[in-house]
């Protein structure tokens, strides 16, 4: 099934008091992988992701947050305690927003959690022996052993540049251009293992830049099994849509934060 209209809804209410459009519940449930993205920091952006996880009640759910290490720590009397979940996740040193924006998704479903992130370790590992070799064995399955067209190549390095702040070394460009297809294969990875595991539907929380469905992680998950029907759900902010191809966006305000290259001055 292919959803051919995007979706533009303002998404206002309070955290914790969002209602998601029928139209966008409807198409979720209908998918086999249900990617919801985000601006991290947007709290109205997880509400809506805790409302799209409880009307879906997945059977797996993959964070892009946590490490397939720390997913294993999760148990039912942890889900219970979001003071002792925090903590055994060891939150407050991942460098992620506030854990009581992430807590709703937690508890918003029975579903088995599972971790895509991709440790520090490993995407230096991308930067000397290159994404290939990072990924594993699979990497030719999910189409990380093939270049990028080069407009595309462009575009993507054009950007990590400018989210950046423009700092960065143009010679590191192409090395941070792999470690997002890294993360964006890994993810994918993860939610075609947890359909394997635990059967469908599985909901992945992400931001935006995974979540597109024209180079994220759905295109991986299309490269590798592409029968999985897939639902991307992007969050924009103040009108304004997030970059990429998604099957629907939501709007939201965008919560007061300061200038992000005040830090690379």
């Amino acid at each position: 099934m292919r959803y051919a209209a995007v979706l533009i809804w303002a998404l206002m209410a309070p955290y914790g008091a969002a209602a998601l459009p029928g139209e966008v519940v409807a198409s979720a449930k209908s998918a086999d992988l249900v990617i919801a993205g985000e601006v991290h920091d947007n709290p109205s952006h997880h509400a809506a992701q805790a409302d799209l996880v409880a009307a879906v009640q997945p059977a797996a759910i993959v964070f892009e947050m946590l490490s397939a290490e720390q997913a294993a720590r999760i148990t039912p009397e942890l889900l219970a305690d979001a003071v002792a979940l925090e903590a055994a996740l060891g939150w407050a040193e991942s460098g992620w927003p506030d854990f009581s924006m992430y807590y709703p998704i937690f508890i918003a479903s029975d579903a088995a959690i599972y971790g895509a992130a991709v440790p520090r370790d490993a995407a230096r590992a991308a930067m000397s022996a290159g994404v290939v070799a990072a990924f594993g064995a699979e990497a030719g399955l999910y189409g990380l052993d093939a270049a990028l067209a080069a407009p595309e190549q462009a575009l993507r390095e054009a950007m990590q540049m400018a989210a950046h702040c423009d700092a960065m070394p143009p010679e590191m460009l192409p090395a941070m251009v792999d470690i997002q297809r890294l993360r964006d294969a890994r993810l994918a990875q993860a939610a075609l293992q947890a359909l394997r595991e635990r059967g469908g539907p599985v909901v992945m929380i992400t931001g935006n830049g995974h979540a597109r469905k024209d180079w994220g992680a759905a295109a991986y998950a299309a490269k590798a099994a592409p029968e999985v029907v897939v639902f991307a759900l992007g969050q924009g902010e103040d009108g304004r849509a997030p970059e990429g191809d998604f099957d629907a966006v939501l709007d939201a305000a965008a919560p007061e934060r300061q200038d992000p290259c005040l830090a690379f001055q």
